[in-house]
């Protein structure tokens, strides 16, 4: 299975679909990371002292890879893990981001990372609005989310409940990760105009091509996605997916 997915790999980087999302996730987390521990430096602590947040962490973290220069990582999400599922976190909380705004202090995080969880968020301008509350000042958050302005994207939001849940799981890794899905905030302009409206700056949105790796799990989803990503590859606006860095404002110096 490794040496199939890195072959699929491999074609889509010589089909001009790269980088993906994995790497412009790891790129903005490096310079989120880094950039909170030079604050804290700055501050006198002793490191590792940033605490970041996974927002709707599920089964597993992009944040794990950062572990050794986290002081403290905490784990939110609507429903708690298994036992021993998230070995790299220090906390879980059981938290609706839409609706919990006291589920943690305000200013308790350097770095907040919230990974295809937009899309699942009923009221998600009220989430952003959460985590600006929840981020120190100059605070940064990382999400990536499905882009609605993509066709098949658009189709697979649009499609009944009913037909949804018997096609998700067809094209998820397992059947564990598929969940109800809204949509209301999944196209660059909402996100960056929610995130604006929440008090987030420095907003950067970036759409990538990633239907052929979110639904690699079969070769014909995979071929599916492969057209998908292909489709799009030279309208920017229209790419399935969006990764997104944004930060609060900075405290005056």
């Amino acid at each position: 299975m490794v040496v199939v997915r890195d072959r699929r790999e491999a074609t889509l980087r010589r089909l001009g679909l790269a980088p993906g999302v994995a790497d412009l996730l790891r790129a903005a987390l490096d310079e989120a990371v880094a950039r909170a521990e030079a604050e804290r430096a700055r501050a006198g602590e002793a490191a590792p002292a940033v605490v970041a947040l996974d927002a709707g962490c599920g089964r597993q973290s992009a944040l794990a890879r950062y572990r050794p220069r986290i002081g403290r990582l905490v784990g939110a999400d609507v429903h708690p893990p298994a036992p021993g599922q998230l070995p790299h976190l220090d906390e879980f909380a059981t938290v609706d981001l839409c609706a919990d705004r006291g589920a943690f202090p305000p200013a308790a995080f350097d770095v907040v990372l919230c990974s295809f969880t937009v899309e699942h968020l009923a009221d998600p301008p009220a989430a952003f609005a959460n985590v600006a509350r929840w981020l120190r000042p100059g605070g940064t958050l990382v999400l990536s989310t499905v882009n609605r302005r993509h066709p098949f994207v658009a189709a697979y939001l649009a499609m009944p409940d009913a037909l949804r849940r018997r096609v998700q799981p067809l094209v998820k890794v397992t059947a564990a990760d598929a969940h109800p899905l809204v949509g209301a905030c999944n196209d660059p302009r909402s996100v960056r105009d929610a995130l604006a409206a929440a008090g987030f700056v420095d907003v950067l949105v970036r759409p990538v091509g990633h239907l052929a790796r979110a639904w690699g799990r079969r070769l014909p989803t995979f071929l599916v996605g492969l057209v998908g990503d292909l489709l799009t590859r030279g309208i920017p606006s229209r790419k399935s997916t969006i990764v997104v860095v944004a930060r609060v404002p900075a405290a005056p110096r």
